[in-house]
């Protein structure tokens, strides 16, 4: 098992990041991939699923991000698409919140998560985020240019398995933004998705 991986990230993409570790290319998909500078050397954090057809990693910007994932993998029902969806949030403490608050409404706007699922979420997890409380991404400066930030926020959007027509109606909201880094414009597009 793999706790982290320390390299170059070499690629970017809507569902993943490559990080060259000694020269080998690890692929990782990830929650926020545009929370990583392509070019630099970071820190991942690592959470490796092994199944009769792949060997997947995923990978988190914090061991926090990466503890939630695995809480959230343990409810039946919760596979690692839906997972990697709740943890893009930002918004931790709405997800802690919604758990031990039993909100079902909350719970049921990520992808992939119906009422049953959100209920067997609340069964299983209320009361035991303690530690997760007020835990949030520390954003990273990007260099801002036009359009390309956003679509790339938009097919992240896709990625993290949002329909594509609820994607389009934040469209409009986002470009009201003006030019913003794409991590920025992922956020604010999943705060659009979750009202």
């Amino acid at each position: 098992m793999y706790e982290y991986l320390t390299g170059k990230i070499t690629d970017i993409k809507p569902d993943h990041i490559v990080v060259d570790v000694n020269g080998v290319g690890y692929l990782v998909y990830a929650a926020n991939p545009y929370y990583f500078q392509e070019g630099e050397t970071d820190k991942v954090y690592i959470h490796q699923t092994i199944s009769d057809s792949a060997h997947s990693l995923y990978g988190f910007a914090s061991s926090e991000e990466k503890q939630l994932f695995e809480k959230l993998l343990n409810v039946s029902g919760i596979g690692s698409k839906s997972a990697l969806a709740i943890v893009a949030n930002e918004d931790h403490q709405g997800i802690v919140n919604a758990i031990n608050q039993e909100n079902v409404t909350f719970l049921v706007k990520f992808p992939g998560i119906g009422k049953k699922t959100a209920q067997q979420i609340i069964l299983d997890l209320k009361g035991k985020l303690g530690e997760f409380a007020g835990m949030t991404a520390e954003p990273v400066s990007m260099p801002k240019t036009a359009s390309p930030e956003l679509q790339d926020a938009l097919d992240a959007l896709t990625a993290l398995g949002y329909k594509g027509k609820d994607v389009a109606k934040v469209k409009p909201e986002l470009e009201k933004l003006g030019s913003v880094t794409t991590d920025q414009y992922l956020s604010e597009g999943l705060k659009f998705l979750m009202k």
